[in-house]
């Protein structure tokens, strides 16, 4: 049965977002609280001396930061909104699900986790920088002073959980090791969050649409392009260290619930479709990764 919900759960979440968006969209205030504590639940895996920056970190940290800023850059004389939507693909962190993907996939969870701590931690004092410097919806007050307001709207969604992780281990090691064990909820509650991020999604690309679908299918595209060139980057990085399938899932599986929350609450609200087709790209690379070991193992049995 588990088998079966990580295969089709994550589509099925997909299509019921689509389907029922405007009924969905009016949950949104939720995603920060559900980010949380998929936070939360992945913290609890890795402890305070799995935190160690090595090489193979540096490289995946500098593609997510220099290449974020690098491509929006690039993208901006095309479009500021394709370049918004493309820059934040990269610049989101690591999927909080990524480790249990890895896990199926027969690569480490615990690196992975490693890497999905450092990444979302990092973020929370990287991405206010770019928010703020891209301009977002702050321009009439000084840069530092934006700078204060994101930060102190996004830390406590990527820092507490963590915190919280560690005042449970050392409050009650039982209670701990309980969360522990139970990272599969993460994967759950990130199908959930992802039903209603699409649907919220969706409902803001019907009430903007036009009739005009040029940029649309240039995001769309572009972001399928990135999702590609993330997962196989990341494994040839990966495959260097020994750690081929962490360094995939570490670079290619992005946290685009808060993408989309970012993007949403900071950019213009239409680039949110580089992160809402990112999903999709992401997990048709997932569902296509999980299907193959699948088969590879079959194979494998016959002979």
């Amino acid at each position: 049965m588990q088998k079966y919900l990580e295969k089709y759960l994550l589509p099925v979440a997909m299509v019921l977002g689509i389907a029922f968006s405007k009924q969905l969209s009016v949950l949104s205030p939720a995603i920060p609280y559900l980010l949380a504590l998929m936070l939360f639940i992945t913290y609890s895996r890795v402890g305070w001396h799995d935190i160690r920056l090595t090489k193979f970190h540096y490289i995946l940290l500098s593609i997510q930061y220099l290449g974020s800023a690098l491509l929006y850059l690039l993208l901006r004389p095309i479009d500021e909104v394709l370049a918004q939507a493309i820059m934040i693909c990269v610049l989101t962190a690591t999927a909080t699900s990524a480790p249990v993907v890895a896990g199926i996939l027969g690569g480490s969870i615990s690196v992975t986790a490693a890497y999905s701590i450092i990444s979302n931690l990092s973020v929370a004092f990287i991405a206010p920088v770019f928010l703020t410097a891209i301009g977002g919806r702050e321009e009439t007050i000084s840069f530092a002073a934006a700078f204060w307001l994101i930060l102190k709207r996004v830390m406590p969604i990527l820092i507490l959980p963590f915190l919280a992780a560690l005042f449970l281990q050392k409050l009650s090691p039982k209670a701990h090791k309980k969360v522990q064990s139970s990272q599969i909820v993460s994967f759950y509650l990130w199908a959930a969050s992802l039903t209603v991020v699409i649907g919220n999604v969706t409902e803001f690309v019907k009430i903007n649409d036009d009739g005009n679908y040029s940029l649309e299918i240039m995001i769309a595209i572009t972001s399928l392009i990135v999702c590609l060139l993330q997962f196989i980057g990341g494994r040839k990085i990966g495959a260097k260290f020994g750690r081929t399938v962490a360094g995939g899932q570490g670079l290619g599986q992005k946290n685009t619930i808060l993408a989309i929350w970012l993007t949403q609450t900071y950019l213009n609200p239409l680039a949110t479709l580089g992160p809402g087709l990112y999903v999709l790209w992401q997990n048709l690379v997932n569902s296509w990764q999980i299907w193959n070991k699948s088969r590879n193992e079959a194979v494998n049995r016959e002979h």
